[in-house]
């Protein structure tokens, strides 16, 4: 099943009073759950905001850098450098590559999907460690 399609369904089901929405579609199914338990007590209570470490430090980073420079995940998956633990990284800081050149993979649904340059240039950070999991449009890389 397409990413967008399961994302849009997600946008959906948050956007509508549903609490499930199962999908079957031959041998692909998805099933999206959310929680509407809606405390309706009088009773107020303030939650101290938490911060993501990880996320300050990659909007950190992702701001010492020109937006055209940044490497986006197209997808949500698990993020690899190289195509099995004992290989070889495909890149590394200070490395030149050129267009298409696979830079990472991503894990997505069992899928392995190489992630190729968009333009050419040199590796100036990568944003990301191996097994981490991404979001769609985060920041994996700077090609400069």
């Amino acid at each position: 099943m397409d990413i967008r399609k399961v994302k849009k369904l997600i946008e959906l089901v948050q956007a509508s009073d549903i609490s499930e929405l199962e999908i079957k579609d031959g041998e692909e199914s998805i099933r999206i759950c959310r929680n509407l338990n809606i405390d309706t007590s009088n009773k107020t209570s303030v939650v101290p905001p938490v911060t993501n470490q990880t996320e300050t430090a990659v909007a950190t980073q992702q701001a010492d850098y020109d937006e055209d420079d940044l490497l986006i995940s197209p997808m949500v998956g698990t993020f690899y450098l190289a195509p099995s633990p004992e290989s070889t990284p495909l890149v590394k800081v200070g490395q030149r590559v050129e267009i298409g050149d696979t830079v990472c993979i991503i894990e997505a649904m069992k899928m392995m999907n190489q992630i190729q340059a968009k333009h050419s240039g040199t590796i100036k950070a990568i944003l990301c460690h191996s097994g981490d999991a991404v979001e769609f449009d985060q920041p994996l890389m700077v090609i400069e």
